[in-house]
Parts: structure tokens; C-alpha cells; sequence
């Protein structure tokens, strides 16, 4: 019995980490080792960068879950999450948090170096407070500089390799930074009536599905000649810029057939994450490969 409610604690801690984002964000840390070092990374750094990645962001998406309780118990997707922090308990909830995030620190400073501690700090401190407890709480477009920590493990990677922050890391970076507000309002489109029921001043729920739409396009859009970019400045090879530019250009059509034709936003909230997760594939393979 005492395993069995051990086993659920467990269960409900690794829900609150959010493991798809933690996937996301160690993939996308990941390649920015990969360009700093032009190929594949020296073993210990990618991994102490890893642990470092993995820990903060898993601390943060725990806090964000206390932070946002009394919103989330409103909306009926994230009953899951709700029902895991009640099983874990807030009080573990944070002291869970708060020693990954520590330990998160803590490694950078032995095994990597000051920018990395200072990046991390700012990723945790940035999405904790200026965005989860302001920014989604107050303005329609808080996801926009809300984007800022949720990039930030791209340059977190690049630092854990050079200590310093190259031009190609900063278009990593900004790729990064302009996929992250079509990916949440492709959410909020699909979930508005929650975020109403939340009181959450998100675009969609704000300004209309219309207006959002035309904003996810701007932002879709823009993202095709910034990944090209890469080869551009000789970063990546011709060949990344043809995959890339056939991938970025399939995922803009399967984006307006679910905005504007099938009306299916939950496809298109699917297709960023494909799209994103792609690129950096073929980023690090192609930078592996050369």
C-alpha cells in the first residue's frame, strides 16, 4: 500500500514537470550546444547542460503549478494537473521545486560557468514572476515577452559550450522566441472558454479568434527566412535551407488549413510542436553531418 501511494506521488510529481516541454526545452538546449561547438559537444558539458536544463525547467513548471492553482481548478483541461498537485500536496509541491532548481544552480557554478547560472536564473525568475504572476494575468499579449525565458534554453546550451553568446545562437534563439506565441495562441484559441472561465486575458478570448489567427500567421510566417537565416550566414549548409524551407512551407499549409478551412485549431496547436521539434533536428544533423 505504502508503494502504491509512493508510486502515485511519483506519478503526480512527473506530471506537474510537464514532460513534453521538458522534452522541448532539452532538444532546443541541445542544439545550441550543438552550433557552439560545430558538431556534437563535449560529453561532460552536454551533460552537466542537460542536467541543468532538465532540473530548472522541471523546478519551474512545478512552481508554475502552485502559482496558478486557483486559475487552473477553473479550467477543465487541466483537471490532471490539479488532481496531481493535490495528490503530491503544495508544501512537497515547492520544496520538490525549489531543491531541483537549486541543484539546477548549483551546476552551472561548479561544472559550467557564470553566464549559464545567470541565463537559468533569469529563464526561472522570468516565467515565475513577470509572466505567471503579470503578464498572462493582465495583458492579451503577454505571451510575447512571456517567450523570453521559454528561449532562453537555446542560449543556456550555446553558454554551457563557449561561455559566450554567438550571432548563431542569438538566430537560434529568436527562432525560438517567434515560435513560442503561435504555439500558445493556437492553445488559447482552442481552450478560450476556459481561459474566460479563468479570467485570463488571453488574445482570443480578448480580441477575437480572427484577429489571433492573422497574428499566428504573422508569426508562423516569419519563421521560414529566420531558419533560412542559418545558411545564409553560412551557419548551415544549402541542404539545411532546402529541408528547411520545404519543411517551413508544409507547415504554414497545414497551419491555414486548420485556422481557416477545417477549423480543427487542436491540428494546428500539433503542427508547431512538429515544426519546431523538425528544425532542430535538421539543424543538429546538418551541423553533425558537415
Amino acid at each position: 500500500m505504502k508503494q502504491r501511494h509512493q508510486a502515485r506521488r511519483f506519478k503526480s510529481a512527473l506530471l506537474l514537470t510537464r514532460p513534453v516541454i521538458l522534452a522541448l526545452v532539452t532538444l532546443s538546449g541541445f542544439t545550441g550546444m550543438v552550433l557552439a561547438a560545430g558538431g556534437l559537444p563535449a560529453a561532460g558539458n552536454a551533460l552537466a547542460g542537460g542536467a541543468v536544463l532538465l532540473l530548472s525547467a522541471a523546478g519551474s513548471a512545478m512552481l508554475n503549478s502552485v502559482l496558478d492553482y486557483s486559475l487552473d481548478c477553473r479550467m477543465p483541461r487541466l483537471t490532471n494537473r490539479i488532481l496531481a498537485l493535490e495528490t503530491l500536496g503544495r508544501t512537497k509541491t515547492i520544496l520538490v521545486a525549489t531543491t531541483l532548481i537549486v541543484a539546477a544552480l548549483l551546476l552551472s557554478v561548479v561544472y559550467l560557468n557564470l553566464l549559464v547560472t545567470l541565463l537559468t536564473l533569469a529563464a526561472v525568475f522570468g516565467y515565475l514572476v513577470p509572466y505567471t504572476l503579470r503578464l498572462k494575468r493582465t495583458s492579451p499579449f503577454g505571451a510575447i515577452p512571456g517567450s523570453i525565458p521559454g528561449a532562453l534554453p537555446v542560449l543556456i546550451g550555446y553558454a554551457a559550450i563557449k561561455a559566450y553568446i554567438g550571432p548563431d545562437g542569438l538566430i537560434l534563439f529568436l527562432l525560438v522566441l517567434l515560435w513560442q506565441p503561435p504555439h500558445f495562441w493556437t492553445l488559447a484559441l482552442r481552450y478560450q472558454e476556459d481561459y474566460r472561465a479563468a479570467g485570463l486575458p488571453v488574445l482570443p478570448a480578448t480580441l477575437g479568434s480572427r484577429y489571433t489567427k492573422t497574428f499566428i500567421l504573422l508569426y508562423a510566417t516569419a519563421l521560414l527566412p529566420l531558419s533560412l537565416s542559418l545558411c545564409f550566414f553560412g551557419y548551415c549548409s544549402v541542404g539545411f535551407a532546402v529541408l528547411a524551407f520545404f519543411t517551413g512551407a508544409i507547415f504554414l499549409a497545414i497551419l491555414i488549413r486548420a485556422l481557416f478551412f477545417k477549423s480543427q485549431v487542436i491540428q494546428a496547436f500539433h503542427a508547431t510542436n512538429g515544426y519546431l521539434t523538425l528544425l532542430l533536428l535538421l539543424i543538429v544533423a546538418d551541423i553533425c553531418l558537415k
